[in-house]
């Protein structure tokens, strides 16, 4: 049985978990120094590129995983802002999955304009949808 984590250490574990899975598919690794990045950490390309990675916690029921595509500011236990990320922030949102202890990666491009959260799914809708679903093994490499 594990220690229950909150919110802040969930993000900081699920940061390591993606800079431990990029750094095993050889990729390089950088952490932004402070808290007023709009994203977690950087990733280098073998060719040089660097690309701007946010990172986000998750738990599937092995069905579906609802992934949050946005982030709060709080004052005083409050909102203060909501930050939607899009392609003009980001390159990729990553997502580790707890359940799972896997990762994925969204590319910032399917964000469009920004959006509260999106939804990866394991198992077709139980409705037979097949448009606008986006299956989480599509998102198993960057």
């Amino acid at each position: 049985m594990g220690v229950e984590l909150n919110r802040k250490a969930r993000g900081d574990l699920a940061e390591l978990k993606v800079a431990a899975d990029l750094r095993a598919r050889g990729y390089r690794i950088a952490f932004p120094y402070g808290e007023d990045w709009d994203y977690d950490l950087i990733l280098g390309r073998p060719d040089g590129r660097l690309e701007r990675v946010q990172v986000k916690h998750a738990r599937s029921d092995g069905r579906v995983m609802i992934v949050w595509a946005s982030s709060h500011s709080l004052t005083n236990g409050k909102v203060k802002a909501t930050k939607r990320y899009t392609a003009e922030m980001i390159d990729w949102l990553a997502v580790w999955d707890c359940a799972l202890d896997r990762c994925f990666y969204v590319p910032a491009a399917e964000l469009g304009k920004g959006m509260n959260h999106l939804t990866l799914r394991f198992a077709p809708t139980l409705n037979n949808q097949s448009t606008r679903i986006r299956f989480a093994e599509r998102y198993g490499r960057i």
